[in-house]
């Protein structure tokens, strides 16, 4: 592994989805709705929104407004409520209450994108994947893994050639709690940092 990325992967050896769900087909919705918010805010909904919406089948069946009054605190209400209930209906209706461990089959979903395809899978399904969220993809381009103007999906190419496949999954989890703890886009540790002479860190 690159040195700098196993300097990162040591000091997080045990981080892990800070999301809260019970089952795939949560961790699915959990996923959605964090887009373009925090795990924090997503987690204040989604036991309110289980509780009363436990399976496929009670989701696909919610009442817009109702979902809609859960998730508010995380911002796009409207969109993701429209999306998280159109996704319970096609997963109830195609895949047989069932969610799918392929890509393709994920991406037809609404809402869903290459980031939340690629949790479920390493998350949910453990099959080897390395999602690019916004920590991931600022923590690349500071320790200059990636250009400044590399999209995610250039982000996640340079990443994975540095990375030995087995170690994806928790590289994935330790890239993101440095990014969330340690080197964070405003006030970064960096007088604590063993890599701060090798760092972009005036990328935001």
């Amino acid at each position: 592994m690159d040195e700098k990325l196993n300097y990162i992967y040591h000091m997080y050896p045990d981080a892990k989805c800070e999301l809260k769900y019970n089952n795939i087909f949560q961790l699915l919705i959990a996923v959605t709705l964090s887009a373009q918010t925090t795990d924090l805010r997503v987690n204040m909904c989604t036991p309110i929104l289980f509780n009363k919406y436990p399976n496929v089948i009670d989701l696909a069946n919610a009442n817009l407004i109702d979902v809609i009054n859960i998730i508010k605190p995380i911002g796009m209400c409207q969109t993701k409520g429209k999306h998280i209930i159109e996704i319970a209906k096609i997963i109830h209706e195609k895949y047989h209450d069932e969610v799918p461990n392929n890509p393709d089959e994920l991406s037809i979903l609404p809402g869903v994108g290459r980031k939340t395809i690629n949790v479920v899978l390493a998350e949910g399904f453990h099959i080897p994947a390395l999602p690019v969220d916004t920590h991931i993809n600022r923590i690349a381009k500071r320790l200059k893994i990636a250009k400044i103007d590399d999209d995610v999906i250039k982000v996640e190419e340079k990443l994975k050639k540095k990375i030995e496949k087995e170690h994806w999954i928790q590289m994935h989890h330790s890239l993101i709690f440095f990014g969330r703890y340690f080197c964070k886009a405003q006030k970064p540790r960096c007088q604590e940092c063993k890599l701060f002479g090798q760092c972009r860190i005036n990328y935001k």
